[in-house]
């Protein structure tokens, strides 16, 4: 029997093997696609909290207790009052149009579940517009809701499923990154490959997109909260700020947007003064032109110029982010103001670390050669050597480098933090 005859079974095993991978992928690839939504933000929440989760891990010295106190303490709390906020802002928009928004079957239909009755619709709204009613009296308020129908009760808990799904996805990745990392190690044959030097570049600039994101949010918020508190405490009863907590959070959020900033917030919330000081008797209206440049230096010049370049995003222009924020909505959905930054990261390290050398039919290296400062750098994130596997005599069979590989999730360790 000749050598090919031998090797044949061989083959054809492999064969049946990448068939069978290739169906794993399918359907791996169907699941995502049905859970898209769900799976983003849980990488989102990942990579926003990896930081945290790492500080808290140096001091428990676990990694499941610090896991889960972040997703608890941090994650889900920001998670739940983003959507409340969102249905606060959706009851005000429909205060003002009327019956042309509808915020519940807005949401019904998010989730599957049809349109909203009439008297369905009024008792989660009235929960929702107060929300103590439920905490003084939470057995005579899940009484009401039950018996009011079972579309209400779907969206509730279809919300609270998915609060609690994505937050057990961002704890599986906290919990479990370093294993993750050592897997995708030896999966990518080592540090000396592309695989390796491109997983590198992509985990640190998701981590440094959203973790900085993060934190701007935050930081944002609470000085917007704090403005807007201390405008209705200086200017009183007759003129004042609704939704003080809910505007300081949609001020933090929209300022992640080059350029806009706060001004999609605070000029609509100085309008709404303006109209008050007129109804009264219009001698306010110097006091709202005070405002009104407060709210320009702290609201606008002051992210711009000084916090966002510090804070957000240092690894990536935040002009390139622009029109993933603007667009992912418009493209995806909701889910698409964190998915297009995703791929978007992507495609650009994609860019700049293989696809010059595949373009000009060279030999893919570990280096990004074009691109610039445009991200991450896999050298400095990562001690990777330029040679691929076989030339320098270090393969996948070589010792891990034990300095680690950053701050990212790929073979990362806690000491790198």
């Amino acid at each position: 029997m000749d050598d090919s005859e031998c090797l044949w079974p061989t083959d054809r095993s492999r064969l049946g093997w990448w068939l069978f991978i290739a169906v794993l992928a399918a359907a791996a690839a169907y699941i995502a696609y049905e859970f898209v939504g769900l799976l983003v933000v849980g990488i989102f929440g990942y990579y926003a909290t990896r930081r945290i989760c790492n500080r808290i891990g140096d001091a428990v010295d676990s990694d499941a207790l610090a896991a889960g106190a972040t997703v608890l303490i941090v994650l889900l709390p920001i998670i739940a009052f983003t959507l409340y906020a969102t249905f606060q802002v959706a009851l005000a928009v429909q205060g003002l149009l009327g019956d042309a928004v509808d915020p519940l079957t807005f949401a019904a239909q998010q989730f599957g579940l049809g349109e909203v009755p009439e008297d369905e619709r009024a008792m989660l709204e009235q929960v929702m517009q107060n929300p103590g009613a439920f905490v003084s009296d939470p057995r005579g308020t899940a009484r009401t809701i039950l018996t009011t129908g079972v579309t209400v009760v779907s969206i509730v808990v279809s919300t609270l499923l998915f609060l609690a799904l994505s937050g057990t996805l961002s704890y599986f990745l906290l919990k479990n990154d370093k294993p993750f990392g050592d897997a995708l190690l030896q999966l990518f044959g080592g540090r000396d490959t592309t695989a390796y030097a491109y997983a590198t570049a992509v985990d640190a600039d998701l981590e440094s997109v959203f973790f900085g994101n993060f934190l701007f949010v935050v930081v944002m918020s609470v000085i917007a909260t704090a403005i807007f508190w201390a405008t209705n405490l200086v200017l009183g009863p007759a003129l004042h700020v609704p939704m003080v907590p809910v505007l300081g959070f949609l001020t933090g959020v929209a300022s992640l947007i080059p350029l806009v900033v706060g001004k999609v917030v605070y000029i609509p919330t100085l309008a709404y003064l303006a109209l008050q000081a007129v109804r009264e008797d219009g001698a306010a209206l110097p006091v709202v032109g005070g405002v009104a440049v407060v709210y320009f230096f702290v609201l606008d010049f002051l992210p711009q110029t000084f916090l966002q370049p510090y804070i957000s995003g240092r690894k990536l222009d935040s002009m390139m982010l622009l029109f993933a924020y603007l667009l992912g909505p418009i493209m995806f959905g909701w889910y698409g103001f964190f998915l297009l930054p995703i791929v978007f990261i992507l495609i650009l390290e994609a860019a700049r670390i293989v696809l010059p050398e595949l373009l000009h039919g060279e030999r893919l290296t570990t280096t990004a050669t074009m691109g610039g400062s445009a991200g991450s750098d896999p050298q400095e994130e990562g001690p990777v050597p330029t040679e691929q596997p076989g030339e320098s005599g270090t393969g996948p069979e070589s010792p891990p480098d034990e300095s680690g590989a950053g701050s990212g999730g790929v073979d990362r360790s806690p000491e790198d933090e």
